[in-house]
């Protein structure tokens, strides 16, 4: 008799923001980088979508671009779109990049509470509670929000870890 352990099915993240041009898919990229460098990938779908529908079908903005590739982040394939209801069902966690959009998630959900979660949370330590919207700022508002997104995002995996895949085997785990 084997004694192989179970499959483990995917997690699935959500990142939003506005337009879905600039912090959701660099949370979305930096989150997918991190996974990927801990050989975690099977574990996880991840994916990003604005509450509003500004956007929809775009390339991330091209700022946003630039000062992820700086950093070894590739944002060209993320096409913008709008969170949808179904979107609530589908995804385990559902990550608001602000306080704005948290509310405006919030005003969709009925009984997913659970899985609605403040990115920054994750990352106290920064002293930031929401990643500021960078698109009518400067360069530094790109590099800012980069900053944050790695910052979060090793604090969003070590929770989701805890959570969800402290049985791995232990070569498995970074």
């Amino acid at each position: 008799m084997s004694n192989s352990a179970q499959p483990v099915p995917k997690i699935k993240i959500l990142f939003v923001c506005l337009g879905n041009i600039c912090r959701s898919p660099t949370a979305e990229a930096v989150f997918r980088k991190l996974v990927e460098t801990e050989g975690l990938s099977d574990y996880f779908e991840i994916d990003s979508a604005g509450t509003a529908g500004y956007h929809i079908g775009e390339m991330a903005d091209s700022r946003s671009i630039r000062h992820a590739q700086r950093r070894g982040y590739d944002l060209t394939p993320h096409r913008a779109r709008r969170i949808e209801v179904e979107d609530l069902d589908y995804y385990d966690y559902i990550v608001a990049m602000d306080e704005d959009n948290y509310s405006d998630i919030a005003a969709l959900c009925t009984t997913q509470w659970k899985k609605l979660k403040r990115f920054m949370d994750f990352a106290p330590e920064t002293g930031y509670d929401e990643i500021p919207d960078p698109y009518y700022r400067g360069a530094e508002a790109f590099e800012l929000a980069l900053d944050l997104a790695e910052k979060a995002a090793k604090g969003l995996l070590d929770f989701v870890k805890e959570k969800h895949l402290s049985n791995l085997p232990r070569e498995q785990k970074a």
